[in-house]
């Protein structure tokens, strides 16, 4: 049996794919393993009740929950909460939505799959297009998504060192060149793997650059404001008809029901919802069953604001403090945690590479993610990416706190020739 270049490109070890499968099988294998490299959101007492309840009132509910299991919805997702939605965030923010400027799909990493491959890759002509990424590192993701092969180009950040060990990347604008083959920019914000957040000025800039060059700017949402609001820096909401604005339940709390959120131009929602009818027939409606009540009344906005940002901003400082109490007198940085679930950190000139560095903690029952997946589509091969791992902070205290210390440990060695 031959696959196609699609099926030997969707089925070989991609990035994503061997992390993933690294995850499962150390969970099956030793169940013991420090969990520091997924992107599993913390569990939040107070946000899962709040779900449980929503679920007994389905249940409760005269023909809820048969409706809900039992029906179809159509392509563009449930009506009721694409109407919720589009009404919560005009009245918010004042952008003119509509119902007809907002898709569902099943998860933002299958919204992007579409979209990537809608407004990319090779034309009528035969002509390849392709999507900036105007900053990395960014969402890992993102880096096998084209059907096309070398769907992606990026863009090397700045670097802007801060005291106390921390840094910043910010786009370098006077490096950043928009070739005639692009066809849309994407940017994450809060991004996932650094938990940066391009300022306001950066955000404008680049709407103004994709509008002069007739091309969308996807921003990624998916841990940024209103909901599910883990966000820790200032950062205005932005949405106009040149932004294709991707949001998640995923890190509200609800990865397992699979609920994406779109809002763009509404020719660009007409297309999407033809395209989920086409893969999907629809998406599921777990998500929005859950939401849409919360939706109505504005509470997904104050929960997201007074239980879910406080909840990763204490852990987050905490994972700070450890960090810095283990490899005080090293040489490291951490990128500020502006947002997201992950801490971001840098080891100038370590003698290995983060390859190296992520073969030898899982041997040590830590499990992290290497930098160096996290450029796609950059061409050169900056020393930097290899310099670099992600972790999350959202599992428990005890197993963020040990599982630093043995990262902490396995970093000195190194730097001291072990």
């Amino acid at each position: 049996m031959e696959f196609s270049s699609f099926g030997k490109s969707f089925s070989s070890k991609a990035g994503i794919v061997q992390l993933m499968d690294d995850l499962g099988n150390a969970l099956s294998v030793n169940k013991s393993m420090l969990m520091l490299g997924g992107g599993n959101p913390g569990q939040i007492p107070q946000v899962q009740a709040r779900f449980r309840r929503r679920m007994y009132d389905i249940l409760e509910e005269s023909d809820r929950f048969e409706r809900l299991i039992g029906d179809y919805d159509p392509p563009q997702g449930e009506s009721r909460f694409v109407e919720a939605l589009a009404a919560l965030l005009s009245r918010e923010f004042g952008w003119p939505l509509g119902p007809g400027n907002i898709a569902v799909t099943n998860g933002s990493q299958s919204a992007s799959f579409m979209l990537f491959n809608m407004l990319a890759g090779r034309d009528d002509a035969g002509a390849a297009r392709r999507i900036l990424l105007p900053l990395t590192p960014e969402y890992i993701g993102y880096a096998d998504q084209g059907i096309m092969a070398d769907m992606f180009t990026a863009n090397r950040p700045s670097i802007e060192l801060l005291d106390d060990n921390l840094f910043k990347y910010h786009v370098d604008f006077d490096s950043l060149n928009i070739e005639d083959d692009v066809s849309a920019i994407c940017v994450s914000r809060p991004t996932n793997p650094t938990g940066n957040v391009l300022t306001d000025e950066e955000v404008t800039k680049l709407v103004a650059l994709a509008r002069r060059h007739g091309v969308p700017l996807i921003l990624d949402n998916a841990y940024g404001t209103p909901f599910p609001h883990i966000i820790f820096t200032d950062a205005t909401p932005v949405w106009n008809e040149d932004v294709i604005l991707l949001m998640s339940l995923s890190k509200l709390g609800l990865p397992g029901v699979r609920t994406g959120i779109v809002i763009a131009s509404e020719p660009i929602i007409r297309a999407l919802a033809g395209v989920n009818a086409i893969v999907n027939l629809t998406t599921g409606g777990f998500g929005a069953a859950l939401t849409v009540d919360m939706i109505e009344s504005g509470e997904i906005i104050s929960m997201s604001k007074e239980v879910i940002r406080p909840f990763y901003q204490e852990k987050a400082d905490k994972a700070v403090d450890w960090i810095r109490s283990a490899l005080a007198g090293y040489d490291f940085r951490i990128h500020r945690p502006e947002g997201a679930i992950f801490l971001w950190l840098w080891f100038p000139n370590l003698p290995i590479t983060s390859a190296v560095l992520y073969q030898r903690l899982k041997e040590r029952g830590v499990l992290i993610i290497p930098g160096h997946f996290f450029f796609p589509g950059l061409r050169e091969d900056w020393p930097h990416r290899h310099e670099c791992i992600r972790l999350t902070y959202s599992q428990s205290p005890q197993v963020v706190e040990k599982g630093i210390a043995i990262i902490a440990d396995e970093v000195k060695r190194a730097y001291d020739g072990g």
